[in-house]
């Protein structure tokens, strides 16, 4: 008996053994992110070092609490990994204090909520159909449920952030925090326009770089480091690391950041997570992701400008950051069968709506493009041309599905040329 149970102990299959279905799915998703062109703003690929520390058995430690205040034993490894994690993102950003366990970028935003903010009271961030986060206080958030939220908004003219509109509701309103943050905003944030409003009511100003932290540490968009009180964002996106979130903030605020993370919302770290965290902000600090992060920019600029010669409106008229905003009217298509048959013919990005859109939400009258993603994968701006004329193509007969066969094929050559970042070739 004892000899078969240390048999059946020792017997620990393989993914593919013990459930092929999982990993037929997950083969099939690393075929899908292989074979087509991925626009999706918030999206990238994480490198195979990454990937590897996300996998790793860090997953099975449990550790409450900080380095050297822990609430359970055996943490002599786990203290190394997160002290490097935070060492190596305030070297990075040049940070006087960073956290590290937020399980993900809106768990980091509402721990500054629980920091500085009591039910109902009053904070401001860029509405949702400005092209705003969820977590700056949009009404089906938590944030706006539980907080008096007022929305800015942008220029109807230039839809550029109207700062007479913050100025004006941060005075009439006197909010306890002040978000400067986007999700769906292509220009450079002016942080030090948000400091002098902030001040000016005695505001917490808090910067959320969730999509622009992989441009920001490579100095591809200006840092909020020095002018923000606080600044979170994810780990993943342009940052190109796992799914996780960070905050960095002044030292002052150290003591009420970290206690509203733990033990204000969450119990233990994912400790595989900030391992990776570490690794992707190793990576970050090479030249190598400093030539990416400004390949970036500069493919978003050119793929903003050949759609404009295609005859589609691009929100503000260009790009500074990551992002595109297209608007499909002149193309008499509304956003959402744009991106279906965009991707049917192998390029993935999501309908969105746009400043003053007069669609509904879920039918609206842009898609949001993010560059990032085809970057990672070594293409430039002739690969970003070729792009352009193919969704150009497709957006002007989206049921035509000959054509949509042909430009999937096309795709699928061009993405061969340029292999898929942590994704095993098989």
């Amino acid at each position: 008996m004892y000899i078969l149970h240390l048999m059946s102990a020792l017997y620990d299959p393989s993914l593919q053994e013990r459930d092929p279905e999982i990993f037929r799915l997950i083969k099939e998703e690393e075929k899908r992110e292989s074979d087509k062109i991925r626009l999706i703003a918030s999206e990238n690929y994480a490198s195979k070092a990454v990937i590897a520390a996300t996998g790793s058995v860090l997953t099975n430690k449990y550790s409450e609490g900080y380095a050297d205040k822990r609430y359970y034993e055996g943490q002599q490894i786990i203290d190394q990994v997160e002290n490097l994690a935070i060492n190596r993102i305030k070297s990075l950003f040049g940070a006087e204090h960073v956290n590290v366990q937020c399980y993900s970028g809106s768990p980091a935003n509402l721990a500054v909520y629980l920091a500085f903010c009591k039910p109902g009271d009053p904070v401001l961030g860029l509405g949702l159909p400005a092209g705003g986060h969820l977590t700056h206080g949009w009404k089906v958030s938590i944030t706006g449920k539980y907080f008096d939220s007022v929305g800015y908004g942008v220029d109807k003219e230039t839809h550029l952030i109207d700062f007479d509109d913050v100025a004006k509701k941060a005075r009439e309103h006197k909010p306890k925090l002040i978000w400067a943050g986007t999700t769906a905003y292509p220009r450079v944030l002016d942080f030090a326009k948000f400091r002098e409003i902030a001040d000016e009511v005695g505001a917490i100003l808090v910067a959320d770089i969730a999509h622009i932290s992989g441009l920001v540490a490579a100095g591809a968009h200006p840092s909020p480091i020095g002018i923000a009180d606080v600044v979170t964002s994810t780990t993943h996106k342009t940052f190109r690391g796992p799914r996780g979130g960070m905050i960095m903030c002044k030292e002052e605020h150290a003591k009420v950041i970290d206690r509203a993370v733990f033990p204000g919302l969450q119990g233990g770290p994912h400790n595989h997570t900030t391992a990776a965290i570490a690794v992707a902000a190793k990576e970050a600090a090479t030249p190598e992701f400093k030539k990416y992060a400004f390949q970036i920019v500069e493919n978003a600029r050119t793929l903003a400008e050949e759609l404009q010669g295609h005859g589609l409106s691009i929100v503000t008229g260009g790009t500074d950051n990551h992002l595109v905003l297209v608007d499909m009217t002149p193309k008499n298509i509304g956003g959402k069968p744009a991106a279906q048959a965009l991707d049917k013919a192998g390029i993935v990005c999501n309908y969105n709506s746009i400043p003053f859109d007069t669609r509904k939400p879920f039918d609206p009258s842009g898609i949001r493009i993010g560059l990032a993603a085809i970057t990672s994968r070594g293409m430039g701006t002739d690969e970003v041309k070729r792009l352009a004329g193919w969704m150009n193509e497709v957006v002007g007969a989206p049921e035509d599905e000959k054509l949509l066969a042909r430009v999937s094929k096309e795709v699928l050559e061009m993405c061969s040329s340029f292999p898929a970042p942590g994704i095993p070739v098989d």
